[in-house]
């Protein structure tokens, strides 16, 4: 019985760590080419610190835990990349933003810690 539960909780953080049906990822060299395109809306899902201590000028900060009460702020016909530190927050958000039915969402691989711009 034991190892049903921890084969569970295995299971359970596995799933909750799998990206987002129909999210795409990007890479940071990749995002390089997006940063011109003015019709693309860019979320950086840190905290407010983090973001004030290095961030990419054309995203708006939106922390994690007040992104599904800014939603409505959002275009959702537009395509939006995420951006965290490392991926795992904003692969959160992208989850989020697919369940709002945002149509086209891009996750940026590595975030902020692979970005060198």
């Amino acid at each position: 019985m034991m190892w049903f539960f921890i084969l569970l909780v295995i299971g359970f953080f596995a799933w909750r760590m799998l990206p987002a049906k129909g999210v795409r990822s990007v890479s940071t060299e990749d995002l390089k080419g997006l940063l011109k395109n003015k019709s693309v809306q860019f979320i950086d899902v840190r905290t407010p610190g983090e973001y004030k201590g290095r961030h990419i000028k054309e995203f708006k900060n939106i922390p994690l835990n007040t992104l599904k009460s800014q939603l409505d702020g959002l275009d959702k016909s537009k395509e939006t990349v995420v951006i965290c530190q490392s991926g795992m927050r904003s692969g959160q958000a992208a989850k989020i933003l697919k369940k709002a039915s945002f149509t086209d969402v891009l996750n940026v691989t590595g975030g902020m810690s692979a970005w060198r711009g």
